[in-house]
């Protein structure tokens, strides 16, 4: 928890990056998105340390949070404070 009962901008970072990853993986294969995802570069990257990759965030995050790589198909289950599209449906009586 962050100052005064607030998330850590980091834990909210981390929610909008699987968030983010779980929108991508349910894509159709040839949208832009998910092949940038999967492409890897042909060029090595300058000298240096190497930097962390998107990929390897989103893994951290996965075993940060004791999730199941993919449990990606269901939103409900890998945030908690979301309700899925069916259950929110079952849940409406005003139709």
């Amino acid at each position: 928890m962050g100052v005064k009962g607030k998330p850590d901008i980091t834990d909210i970072i981390e929610k909008k990056r699987l968030q983010w990853y779980g929108h991508v993986k349910r894509m159709p294969e040839e949208r832009t998105p998910k092949l940038i995802m999967d492409l890897i570069p042909r060029e090595r990257r300058k000298r240096r340390r190497p930097r962390k990759t998107w990929m390897e965030g989103v893994q951290a995050a996965i075993t940060t949070r004791d999730l199941e790589p993919d449990q990606w198909r269901n939103r409900g289950m890998a945030f908690g404070f979301r309700k899925t599209a069916t259950a929110v449906k079952k849940n409406r009586t005003d139709r």
